[in-house]
């Protein structure tokens, strides 16, 4: 009776899990018109630490939306999914409001679409701007807390934040003029 009963139990919460996922934005459907909107060489992708949550974008018209406002109209929430068990809020343009999971903010995130050509990240946090031109120098700074090597300018960023530009070994002991100029011309 009880494994019965505990079967029964197991079901049931599994239907009301699937339930929840297709009301919430959960579901795997994809969209091609939304797919073509934003190609897989995505080039750009923003963070913004605060509150215990990471917003996370790949979209430029979505992040400065976020940056005005303090929220996104379409999002995807995974709660305690970050590196420290933060929320992660992944911003959805439109055009993609439908993906869930296959939105390309979330796959190249999850590593499930590669990065092709040049990079280019900013991590907001504590009234710092981390900037990158490879991705995978993220996840080490968003769980340390800082990067190994870095160029940092003292009030350098559009609301005088100061900028740190994320070095590794091998560019160490060069000024990063290309991450600047790339930098200048995001947030100009």
């Amino acid at each position: 009776m009880l494994s019965r009963f505990l079967r029964l139990t197991i079901l049931l919460s599994t239907l009301i899990s699937i339930a929840a996922c297709e009301n919430y934005g959960g579901s795997r459907k994809t969209d091609d018109a939304a797919n073509e909107a934003t190609p897989a060489a995505a080039t750009q992708f923003f963070i913004v630490e605060e509150e215990g949550r990471l917003y996370k974008f790949d979209d430029m018209a979505t992040f400065r939306s976020f940056q005005q406002v303090g929220e996104t109209t379409f999002r995807l929430t995974r709660i305690g999914a970050g590196p420290k068990g933060e929320t992660i809020v992944y911003g959805l343009p439109k055009a993609q409001k439908k993906l869930g999971a296959d939105a390309s903010v979330v796959k190249i995130d999850e590593g499930r679409q590669a990065i092709e050509g040049d990079f280019y990240g900013e991590l907001h946090r504590h009234g710092r701007i981390y900037v990158f031109d490879k991705f995978e120098d993220i996840a080490p700074v968003l769980q340390l807390g800082h990067p190994s090597y870095m160029f940092t300018q003292i009030g350098y960023g559009p609301k005088g934040e100061t900028v740190v530009f994320v070095l590794r070994k091998e560019n160490k002991k060069k000024q990063p003029t290309a991450l600047i100029e790339a930098f200048d011309k995001v947030n100009s």
